[in-house]
């Protein structure tokens, strides 16, 4: 169904506000219409031992803000006020459904919590009152004989106030299944489908009240690239992507509680600095190397929570291979390791609570709607971008040639970057150029990430033995610097066969000058 935890969020002005979030599985959640005189049936009975509860009535009187321009509900985020308490929804990455964050409140102002996560949306527009809903809902639960609850279902009759008139109604019936209960689905619907209700495409009723202009595209919004693109195209749908991927994981990023959120917004802004070097011939350089340089100061705010959340992962896997009287010192270590992204992280979220970062973010914008662009730009796609893979292509290939067996990790390292930013070229040139760009990009993410393992030991190898305070906790950090060596020197002998793929022929004659 839904899991909740209890958070509480300090905002920049020190005054502190306390919500609560549930995360929601859209893939257990079905909705139904239903015309005006439908009734619940009765859901007992629908597998052994399947009893439904009483059913409870409310009156629900609900108001969503938005800015003018709607621009929350277009970046799939509703922000509502009922009774004493607000709402806030937010996208999960990755089409993985949303979060529900309750704030305590009653009054007509938003708390400070929910304005510092959406800002990045709203940036500076005031928030109004912009759609009212009055439901009539029904609920009623689904048990099993030991009083688990296995389903939840919703009828709700909802009405659109426009002052004191209702300007539509509608009304929708919501399944909602708790894990593990997927098997009571087809039979629930069956009978709620016998009863009158149909199956309807999942649309929130805040944007239903709203209209089309709500389900709009979000000012961020990557172009579909026409049949024959010039280079801006492709340069207009690249920036729009990145920028795009940084201000869905903002919010996310200040949530925690994932570090694949971190992860995703970093991913954003490293594509964002490699798009701004491959493309530099066709942009205006004094523009793309500002931007460029103000990404480089928020990857540098993100790298050390991605970094130490990487080395607080490695290092609870490597706990694993201990024996059982070592652990506890090694869980130490963890506890450290623990402490030292919490700083980061906290250092992070007053990076990005700077006017620096919001200006970032206007200038993002800007860029991903009219990026500056000279006149080589104007050329058609397959003839100006296969040139811009052969610097980061050639830069690469004299590295590699340059080490040998003996090489320090610093060169490999530099390597793994190198090959990084050929990927990422690739990909970026991949939609005007073809699959063999695709597959070529594929192939530098293989030699990226053999090279990554391989930093990912030496650097784990550093940081054990820059930390391990006591006697015990220096020999457990021997212990697992000796598995770290064993796994950078596997990664040592694997990534020349990496780099043969990558560098065939067949496998790069697509690039040229």
């Amino acid at each position: 169904m839904r899991r909740s935890a209890s958070w509480r969020w300090r905002t920049k002005s020190g005054r502190e506000s306390r919500y609560s979030m549930r995360a929601a599985s859209p893939d257990r959640q079905v909705t139904l219409g239903a015309i005006p005189t439908f009734h619940l049936p009765d859901l007992s009975g629908l597998a052994e031992g399947v009893v439904a509860g009483p059913e409870r009535e409310a009156r629900l009187e609900t108001t969503y803000y938005d800015t003018v321009e709607l621009r929350l509900a277009r970046w799939g985020v509703s922000l509502s006020h009922h009774g004493d308490r607000w709402l806030l929804t937010i996208p999960n990455g990755g089409g993985r459904g949303a979060s529900e964050l309750a704030f305590a409140g009653a009054t007509r102002r938003p708390p400070d919590g929910a304005l510092a996560l959406i800002r990045v949306y709203v940036r500076g527009a005031p928030l109004e009152p912009v759609a009212r809903l009055s439901s009539w809902r029904r609920q009623v639960a689904l048990v099993d004989g030991t009083g688990h609850r296995l389903a939840e279902v919703v009828d709700d009759e909802v009405s659109v106030l426009s002052g004191r008139r209702v300007a539509a109604r509608f009304r929708e019936v919501e399944v909602d299944l708790a894990p593990g209960a997927d098997e009571l689905l087809d039979s629930l619907l069956e009978r709620l489908q016998r009863a009158g209700a149909v199956r309807a495409e999942r649309t929130p009723p805040y944007l239903r009240a709203l209209g089309p202009a709500a389900q709009a595209d979000p000012d961020v919004v990557v172009p579909v690239l026409p049949a024959q693109p010039i280079a801006a195209d492709v340069v207009r749908a690249a920036l729009a992507a990145g920028v795009r991927l940084v201000l869905r994981y903002d919010p996310l990023v200040r949530l925690g509680g994932d570090p694949e959120h971190v992860h995703q917004a970093r991913v954003g802004t490293r594509r964002l600095r490699s798009h701004l070097r491959t493309f530099r011939p066709l942009l205006d350089r004094a523009w793309a190397d500002s931007l460029r340089d103000e990404l480089g100061w928020l990857a540098g705010e993100l790298g050390p929570v991605r970094d130490g959340e990487v080395l607080h992962e490695r290092l609870l896997v490597l706990m694993g291979s201990l024996p059982a009287v070592d652990v506890r010192p090694a869980a130490g270590l963890a506890d450290r390791l623990t402490a030292d992204v919490a700083a980061a992280r906290t250092r992070l979220l007053e990076g990005m609570s700077t006017q620096r970062y919001f200006d970032l973010v206007d200038r993002l914008v800007a860029a991903a709607a009219r990026p500056e662009l000279n006149e080589a730009a104007e050329r058609p796609a397959a003839e100006a971008l296969p040139a811009l893979v052969v610097k980061p292509w050639r830069d690469l290939r004299r590295a590699v040639r340059a080490l040998d067996e003996h090489s320090p990790d610093e060169e490999l390292h530099r390597v793994r970057i190198l090959a990084k930013r050929v990927r990422y070229a690739s990909e970026a040139v991949a939609p005007a150029v073809g699959p063999e760009a695709t597959r070529f990009g594929k192939l530098a993410a293989a030699l990226q990430e053999v090279l990554g393992d391989h930093q990912d030991s030496v650097t784990m190898q550093g940081w054990l033995r820059g930390t391990a305070t006591s006697r015990r906790r220096a020999f457990v950090a021997g212990e697992l610097c000796a598995v770290e060596a064993e796994r950078a020197e596997a990664s040592r002998e694997r990534w020349p066969a990496a780099w043969h793929e990558l560098d065939r022929r067949r496998a790069r004659e697509w690039i040229r000058s």
